[in-house]
Protein backbone atom coordinates (compact mmCIF):
# COMPACT_ATOMS: atom_id res chain seq x y z
CA UNK A 1 0.00 0.00 0.00
CA UNK A 2 1.45 3.32 -1.09
CA UNK A 3 0.07 6.85 -0.52
CA UNK A 4 1.27 9.79 -2.61
CA UNK A 5 0.28 13.31 -1.62
CA UNK A 6 -0.68 14.99 -4.88
CA UNK A 7 -1.51 18.28 -3.18
CA UNK A 8 -1.13 19.65 0.35
CA UNK A 9 -2.47 23.19 0.11
CA UNK A 10 -5.56 24.98 1.34
CA UNK A 11 -8.00 26.49 -1.16
CA UNK A 12 -5.68 29.45 -1.85
CA UNK A 13 -2.69 27.23 -2.55
CA UNK A 14 0.90 28.36 -2.21
CA UNK A 15 2.04 30.78 -3.52
CA UNK A 16 -1.09 32.88 -3.05
CA UNK A 17 -2.24 34.76 -6.13
CA UNK A 18 -1.12 38.39 -5.93
CA UNK A 19 0.87 37.94 -2.71
CA UNK A 20 4.37 39.40 -2.87
CA UNK A 21 5.60 38.37 0.57
CA UNK A 22 9.10 36.88 0.78
CA UNK A 23 7.73 33.35 1.19
CA UNK A 24 5.45 33.49 -1.84
CA UNK A 25 8.35 34.85 -3.89
CA UNK A 26 10.48 31.96 -2.64
CA UNK A 27 7.84 29.41 -3.61
CA UNK A 28 7.51 30.91 -7.10
CA UNK A 29 11.25 30.45 -7.53
CA UNK A 30 11.27 26.92 -6.04
CA UNK A 31 8.54 24.73 -7.63
CA UNK A 32 9.19 21.93 -5.12
CA UNK A 33 7.74 24.21 -2.41
CA UNK A 34 4.42 24.81 -4.19
CA UNK A 35 1.18 23.58 -2.65
CA UNK A 36 -1.63 22.56 -4.99
CA UNK A 37 -5.21 21.51 -4.07
CA UNK A 38 -5.29 18.95 -1.26
CA UNK A 39 -5.54 15.41 -2.62
CA UNK A 40 -3.77 12.04 -2.61
CA UNK A 41 -3.38 8.80 -4.52
CA UNK A 42 -3.60 5.40 -2.82
CA UNK A 43 -2.03 2.49 -4.75
CA UNK A 44 -2.35 -1.21 -4.05
CA UNK A 45 -0.72 -3.31 -6.73
CA UNK A 46 -2.15 -2.05 -10.03
CA UNK A 47 -5.18 -0.46 -8.39
CA UNK A 48 -5.20 3.33 -8.06
CA UNK A 49 -7.63 5.18 -5.81
CA UNK A 50 -7.80 8.98 -6.00
CA UNK A 51 -8.66 10.78 -2.77
CA UNK A 52 -10.35 14.09 -3.67
CA UNK A 53 -10.34 15.64 -7.11
CA UNK A 54 -9.19 19.22 -6.72
CA UNK A 55 -6.38 18.87 -9.23
CA UNK A 56 -7.57 20.48 -12.47
CA UNK A 57 -5.45 18.28 -14.77
CA UNK A 58 -6.83 14.86 -13.85
CA UNK A 59 -7.19 13.78 -17.48
CA UNK A 60 -3.45 14.36 -17.96
CA UNK A 61 -2.44 12.80 -14.66
CA UNK A 62 -4.59 9.69 -15.09
CA UNK A 63 -5.07 8.33 -18.63
CA UNK A 64 -8.39 6.61 -19.33
CA UNK A 65 -8.67 3.32 -17.46
CA UNK A 66 -5.89 4.06 -14.96
CA UNK A 67 -8.14 5.11 -12.05
CA UNK A 68 -9.91 2.36 -10.13
CA UNK A 69 -12.16 4.70 -8.12
CA UNK A 70 -12.34 8.11 -6.47
CA UNK A 71 -13.02 8.91 -2.82
CA UNK A 72 -14.40 12.38 -2.10
CA UNK A 73 -14.14 13.88 1.35
CA UNK A 74 -16.78 16.50 0.51
CA UNK A 75 -18.19 18.67 -2.27
CA UNK A 76 -16.40 21.99 -1.81
CA UNK A 77 -15.01 23.23 -5.14
CA UNK A 78 -11.32 22.90 -4.22
CA UNK A 79 -11.92 19.16 -3.65
CA UNK A 80 -14.04 18.38 -6.73
CA UNK A 81 -13.14 20.95 -9.41
CA UNK A 82 -11.17 18.42 -11.45
CA UNK A 83 -14.33 16.35 -11.99
CA UNK A 84 -16.05 18.98 -14.11
CA UNK A 85 -13.83 18.17 -17.08
CA UNK A 86 -13.20 14.50 -16.33
CA UNK A 87 -16.93 13.64 -16.35
CA UNK A 88 -17.21 14.20 -20.11
CA UNK A 89 -14.95 11.23 -20.86
CA UNK A 90 -16.20 8.31 -22.96
CA UNK A 91 -16.13 4.54 -22.90
CA UNK A 92 -15.71 3.96 -19.15
CA UNK A 93 -17.29 4.52 -15.74
CA UNK A 94 -15.46 5.67 -12.61
CA UNK A 95 -17.00 4.89 -9.19
CA UNK A 96 -17.01 7.95 -6.93
CA UNK A 97 -17.51 7.19 -3.23
CA UNK A 98 -18.68 10.24 -1.31
CA UNK A 99 -20.62 11.59 1.69
CA UNK A 100 -24.43 11.69 1.46
CA UNK A 101 -24.65 15.37 0.44
CA UNK A 102 -27.86 15.97 -1.49
CA UNK A 103 -26.57 19.31 -2.82
CA UNK A 104 -23.32 18.02 -4.27
CA UNK A 105 -21.49 20.79 -6.14
CA UNK A 106 -23.05 22.78 -8.99
CA UNK A 107 -24.43 20.37 -11.63
CA UNK A 108 -22.26 17.30 -10.96
CA UNK A 109 -25.29 15.24 -9.95
CA UNK A 110 -27.41 16.50 -12.85
CA UNK A 111 -24.72 15.78 -15.43
CA UNK A 112 -22.41 13.11 -13.95
CA UNK A 113 -21.18 11.78 -17.29
CA UNK A 114 -18.81 8.87 -16.60
CA UNK A 115 -18.89 9.48 -12.82
CA UNK A 116 -20.94 6.97 -10.81
CA UNK A 117 -21.58 8.69 -7.47
CA UNK A 118 -22.06 6.24 -4.60
CA UNK A 119 -22.94 7.91 -1.25
CA UNK A 120 -21.62 6.01 1.76
CA UNK A 121 -22.75 5.69 5.37
CA UNK A 122 -20.61 6.75 8.27
CA UNK A 123 -18.68 3.91 9.95
CA UNK A 124 -20.04 1.37 7.44
CA UNK A 125 -16.96 -0.41 6.08
CA UNK A 126 -16.74 -0.86 2.32
CA UNK A 127 -14.69 -3.73 0.92
CA UNK A 128 -12.99 -3.27 -2.43
CA UNK A 129 -11.34 -6.66 -2.92
CA UNK A 130 -8.83 -6.80 -0.04
CA UNK A 131 -9.02 -3.08 0.80
CA UNK A 132 -11.29 -2.10 3.69
CA UNK A 133 -12.50 1.51 3.66
CA UNK A 134 -14.40 3.03 6.57
CA UNK A 135 -16.01 6.49 6.10
CA UNK A 136 -15.46 8.62 9.20
CA UNK A 137 -17.60 11.72 9.88
CA UNK A 138 -15.63 14.95 10.25
CA UNK A 139 -16.57 18.46 11.40
CA UNK A 140 -16.91 20.88 8.50
CA UNK A 141 -19.44 23.23 6.84
CA UNK A 142 -20.67 20.49 4.45
CA UNK A 143 -21.17 16.76 5.03
CA UNK A 144 -17.59 15.52 5.12
CA UNK A 145 -15.88 12.15 5.48
CA UNK A 146 -12.39 11.17 6.37
CA UNK A 147 -11.43 7.64 5.36
CA UNK A 148 -9.75 4.79 7.23
CA UNK A 149 -7.97 2.49 4.79
CA UNK A 150 -6.95 -1.04 5.84
CA UNK A 151 -4.94 -3.47 3.76
CA UNK A 152 -3.13 -6.59 5.00
CA UNK A 153 -1.54 -5.53 8.30
CA UNK A 154 -1.37 -1.80 7.50
CA UNK A 155 -3.80 1.05 8.12
CA UNK A 156 -3.90 4.76 7.43
CA UNK A 157 -6.41 7.55 7.96
CA UNK A 158 -6.92 10.54 5.67
CA UNK A 159 -8.68 13.36 7.55
CA UNK A 160 -9.38 16.64 5.76
CA UNK A 161 -11.26 19.07 6.00
CA UNK A 162 -12.13 19.12 9.70
CA UNK A 163 -12.12 21.25 12.86
CA UNK A 164 -11.30 18.70 15.54
CA UNK A 165 -12.92 15.27 15.38
CA UNK A 166 -16.33 13.97 16.52
CA UNK A 167 -16.01 11.74 19.62
CA UNK A 168 -16.99 8.56 17.75
CA UNK A 169 -14.40 9.20 15.04
CA UNK A 170 -11.74 9.93 17.63
CA UNK A 171 -12.55 6.72 19.52
CA UNK A 172 -12.43 4.67 16.32
CA UNK A 173 -8.99 5.99 15.40
CA UNK A 174 -7.59 5.86 18.93
CA UNK A 175 -8.50 2.20 19.26
CA UNK A 176 -7.23 1.24 15.83
CA UNK A 177 -3.46 1.54 15.99
CA UNK A 178 -2.77 3.57 12.84
CA UNK A 179 0.46 3.37 10.89
CA UNK A 180 -0.16 6.78 9.31
CA UNK A 181 -2.52 9.70 9.90
CA UNK A 182 -2.78 12.47 7.30
CA UNK A 183 -4.61 15.36 8.92
CA UNK A 184 -5.85 18.86 8.17
CA UNK A 185 -3.64 21.58 9.66
CA UNK A 186 -4.62 24.83 7.98
CA UNK A 187 -3.85 27.56 10.50
CA UNK A 188 -1.06 28.80 12.75
CA UNK A 189 -1.08 27.86 16.44
CA UNK A 190 -3.66 29.73 18.48
CA UNK A 191 -5.93 30.58 15.54
CA UNK A 192 -8.96 28.88 17.07
CA UNK A 193 -11.75 27.18 15.15
CA UNK A 194 -12.69 28.30 11.63
CA UNK A 195 -13.77 25.08 9.93
CA UNK A 196 -10.26 23.63 9.85
CA UNK A 197 -7.67 22.58 12.41
CA UNK A 198 -5.06 24.99 13.57
CA UNK A 199 -1.70 23.42 14.37
CA UNK A 200 -2.49 23.16 18.10
CA UNK A 201 -5.60 21.07 17.34
CA UNK A 202 -3.77 18.84 14.87
CA UNK A 203 -0.99 18.16 17.38
CA UNK A 204 -3.52 17.45 20.15
CA UNK A 205 -5.18 14.88 17.87
CA UNK A 206 -1.80 13.33 17.10
CA UNK A 207 -1.17 12.94 20.82
CA UNK A 208 -4.64 11.48 21.45
CA UNK A 209 -4.53 8.97 18.56
CA UNK A 210 -0.78 8.19 18.65
CA UNK A 211 -0.29 6.87 15.09
CA UNK A 212 3.07 5.63 13.88
CA UNK A 213 3.43 8.85 11.87
CA UNK A 214 1.34 12.00 11.39
CA UNK A 215 1.50 14.09 8.22
CA UNK A 216 0.12 17.63 8.12
CA UNK A 217 -1.83 18.66 5.02
CA UNK A 218 -4.29 21.33 3.76
CA UNK A 219 -1.67 23.85 4.89
CA UNK A 220 -2.58 27.52 4.53
CA UNK A 221 -0.30 30.42 3.63
CA UNK A 222 0.36 31.69 7.17
CA UNK A 223 1.02 28.23 8.57
CA UNK A 224 3.36 27.46 5.66
CA UNK A 225 5.33 30.60 6.56
CA UNK A 226 5.29 29.66 10.27
CA UNK A 227 6.45 26.10 9.60
CA UNK A 228 9.37 27.28 7.48
CA UNK A 229 10.69 29.02 10.58
CA UNK A 230 9.56 26.62 13.30
CA UNK A 231 9.48 23.08 11.86
CA UNK A 232 11.90 22.00 14.59
CA UNK A 233 9.13 22.52 17.14
CA UNK A 234 7.10 19.60 15.81
CA UNK A 235 7.10 16.24 17.66
CA UNK A 236 9.39 13.63 16.14
CA UNK A 237 6.58 11.58 14.54
CA UNK A 238 4.89 14.63 12.96
CA UNK A 239 6.05 15.70 9.51
CA UNK A 240 5.00 18.52 7.20
CA UNK A 241 3.32 17.19 4.06
CA UNK A 242 4.74 18.16 0.68
CA UNK A 243 3.26 17.79 -2.80
CA UNK A 244 4.67 14.57 -4.21
CA UNK A 245 5.61 13.01 -0.86
CA UNK A 246 5.26 9.20 -0.82
CA UNK A 247 4.53 6.90 2.13
CA UNK A 248 4.67 3.10 1.72
CA UNK A 249 3.38 0.32 3.99
CA UNK A 250 4.92 -1.75 5.29
CA UNK A 251 7.84 0.67 5.40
Amino acid sequence: MRLTLLGTGSASGMPVYGCECDDCRLVRAEPRLRRSPCSALLEIGDRRYLIDAGQTNLAELFPAGSLTAIFLTHFHPDHVQGLFHLRWGRGLTIPVYCPPDSNGCADLYKHPGILAFDPQRKFQKLWLEDLGVTPLPLIHSKPTFGYLFEHAESSLAYLTDTDGLPPDTLDCLRDHGLDLMVIDSSYVPGSGHRGHNDLDTALALDEAIAPGKTVLTHIGHDLDVWLRAHADRLPSRVVVGRDGAVFSFPE
